[in-house]
């Protein structure tokens, strides 16, 4: 009894260590794509589990059935040059489990970079969202609005992200609807998903882009279609434009928080063209301005940090631009 009172009480420490721990995001998909990659996910575990069990078990049938005994003192096992099957049996299971796994991952990732299935006639919602240190912009150029650190999307519509950066690269995720994909300066990354239900989603930068990574964070809060429609008139209604000279100034802050706008940076600041090579419009046209103008220089970025609630800056607050308490609240911090 006393030898199995440390082990139980190691084992209970780990239990009581691991239930502190948060549920892991990407195994809770809320839409077909991250439920196609947490299939993925587990299938790709339990296969790798398989393989350990078998390993561990012959592993104990060995040390047991072949040990040193007394009874076998002085034997001398007979000369082996080698097993023709042993030897093409040990060689063909990790080729067919990497040819499992690698068909099953390329099946994946060829499924999440398309429209999720049964959506494939409805027309997406088109967002893009740019990043700049250390922040998110998301642009609706269909309504014509702009959100800053959240976006709002209805449900059962597929959303077309199309990813870009104002400055390093940066890593756009949203864990619970699909895996990562990278937004870079200049060019444009596509990124489809649906969302099966409404509720609030964590979304952040999956790729280091300097002192402000940890914080550059986003809610992705899915809605009802009519619940996003009301939303999107109270934006249109209440919410101030943004002004060329205050979207500079903008990019070049550090740190702000939620922020709304009637308008989007689009029609002065458009995004690079989809052919990855010069900047345009949202239909695709030839840019009107170069889109390097706008983006920040890391070596000048100022290191102000806002407050999230009030985004005051207490030396110089930025023009016209509101503050933003709850995503969860009609136009006032959605």
């Amino acid at each position: 009894m006393n030898k199995r009172g440390p082990l139980f009480a190691l084992l209970l420490c780990f239990t009581l260590l691991l239930s502190g721990c948060s549920s892991l995001t990407v195994l809770d998909p809320k839409g077909p794509a991250a439920r196609t990659l947490s299939d993925t996910i587990i299938f790709s575990i339990l296969m790798m589990v398989g393989i350990l069990a078998v390993v561990y078990a012959l592993y104990i049938y060995m040390l047991t059935k072949y040990r040193a005994k007394k009874s076998n003192e002085g034997y001398e096992p007979p000369h082996e040059e080698g097993n023709k099957w042993l030897e093409i049996l040990w060689t063909a299971i990790p080729i067919l489990i990497v040819a499992v796994l690698s068909v099953v991952t390329v099946k994946t990732t060829v499924a999440v970079e398309n429209v999720p299935e049964g959506y494939e006639n409805q027309k997406p919602l088109v967002i893009y969202a740019s990043s700049s240190n250390w922040k998110w912009h998301f642009s609706y150029p269909e309504e014509g609005i702009e959100t800053v650190n959240y976006v709002n999307i209805p449900t059962h519509r597929p959303i077309e992200f199309r990813l870009y950066s104002f400055g390093p690269i940066t890593s756009f995720w949203i864990p619970q609807l699909h895996g990562q994909k990278y937004a870079m300066s200049d060019m444009i990354t596509k990124l489809n998903m649906v969302a099966d239900v409404p509720g609030s989603m964590m979304g952040r930068n999956a790729n280091f882009n300097g002192e402000g990574f940890a914080h550059m964070e986003f809610e992705a809060l899915a809605m009802t279609s009519a619940e996003y429609d009301e939303w999107v008139k109270d934006v249109k209604d209440t919410a101030p434009e943004l002004k060329e000279d205050e979207f500079k100034k903008l990019l070049d802050t550090a740190h702000v928080g939620r922020m709304t706008f009637s308008n989007t940076h689009l029609e002065f600041s458009p995004p690079p063209s989809e052919d990855h090579h010069h900047g345009g419009d949202v239909n695709g046209n030839e840019e009107h301005q170069d889109h390097k103008d706008v983006h920040p220089d890391p070596a000048t970025t100022e290191e102000t940090e806002f407050d999230s609630e009030t985004n005051v800056d207490p030396n110089e607050p930025l023009p016209n631009f509101p503050a933003e308490e709850s995503p969860n609240h009609q136009h006032e911090g959605h």
